[in-house]
């Protein structure tokens, strides 16, 4: 059986055999459950590491991680990953957020003075971290892609911002302040999204722990399905290869991606890219870092086009099948 994947190029066509793994969405509810990932919509109040916590007490899960923290009092998207899926979590990590804030201005600032300086925090910007921070308080540089004032209504401006990962909201509302030349706090803050996943795809915590009871008591999987996504949605962002049957185990075993176990792989891909590595079914086999890009791909026979960092997949879901 060979499916073309949509927006990747084919290396050499494979048929896949019905009979090994299984397509992704096509799992058992039971491995769904190991290889899960919601996406909450976090509420104001607990830490990220409760709601970890709620959602592995929810699902009796003996793992849960979450891609990017948000403070206590910070609201939005949360992507969760559920017991193996927490492997891809640097996947994730360093993806780009969105965020919906207010700016709280100790002093009224005209309006025509606001809207004149918010570009000036558009491209590369220089921040220290918050005094109560995670990491080493030093100057690191960050790239806000957007900042867009949605509203001003006297001393409180909202802001709709596209910010590389890192970037810290709090302190950016401290610096425009200081380039108004007043005091100025972050008010509010909602992230909208997280990497690939947008508020529009979360789920409450309320949710989850419904769609799990009714599944439990009814054996009705609809709702749980709809919550809780294979753990390739947690990679649908990046560049992807897609190998051979006849290679998977190899990889499963910690061997390298050489060129010919390619089938199919992402056009506009570049060495040093982090990939994707997948079954002709859309199984994760792992994530890791491509060593060849595109065009070494499409002419090359010979060499390494990538190498595994992450391994998600069982060493025995395909048969072992070199010597």
């Amino acid at each position: 059986m060979l499916k073309k994947h949509s927006g990747l190029a084919v290396k050499e066509i494979s048929e896949t055999d019905p009979e090994l793994g299984c397509y992704p969405h096509e799992r058992k509810i039971d491995e769904c459950l190991d290889k899960g990932l919601v996406i909450i919509d976090k509420p104001a109040g607990p830490t990220s590491h409760q709601v970890a916590a709620w959602i592995r007490e929810i699902l009796g899960a003996k793992k849960v991680g979450h891609a990017g923290t948000l403070d206590p009092a910070v609201t939005g998207v949360l992507p969760s990953l559920v017991n193996t899926s927490t492997k891809i979590t640097p996947a994730l990590l360093t993806e780009g957020k969105e965020y919906v804030f207010i700016m709280k201005l100790h002093k009224t600032v005209p309006e025509r003075k606001i809207r004149s300086v918010v570009n000036d925090f558009v491209g590369t910007i220089t921040q220290m971290p918050p005094v109560k921070s995670a990491v080493k308080r030093r100057l690191r540089q960050r790239n806000i892609y957007s900042l867009e004032i949605l509203e001003i209504s006297g001393e409180y401006v909202l802001f709709r911002s596209d910010v590389q990962a890192g970037t810290y909201i709090r302190t950016l509302c401290v610096d425009l302040g200081k380039r108004l030349g007043v005091k100025a706090h972050m008010h509010a803050l909602r992230r909208t999204r997280a990497g690939p996943f947008k508020e529009e795809q979360a789920f409450t915590l309320h949710d989850l722990k419904d769609a799990f009871e009714i599944w439990k008591e009814t054996g009705d999987e609809s709702r749980l399905r709809e919550v809780l996504k294979p753990l390739e949605f947690g990679v649908k962002h990046m560049k992807k290869m897609l190998v051979k049957d006849s290679t998977v185990s190899a990889l499963c075993h910690g061997a390298p991606l050489h060129v010919g176990g390619i089938s199919q792989y992402s056009f506009d891909m570049d060495a040093d890219d982090s990939v994707a590595v997948m079954t002709l079914k859309g199984e994760l086999i792992g994530i890791g870092k491509a060593v060849m890009g595109s065009e070494d791909i499409k002419s090359k026979k010979k060499g390494v086009a990538a190498t595994l960092s992450r391994i998600v997949m069982k060493e025995d879901l395909y048969p072992r099948m070199w010597k």
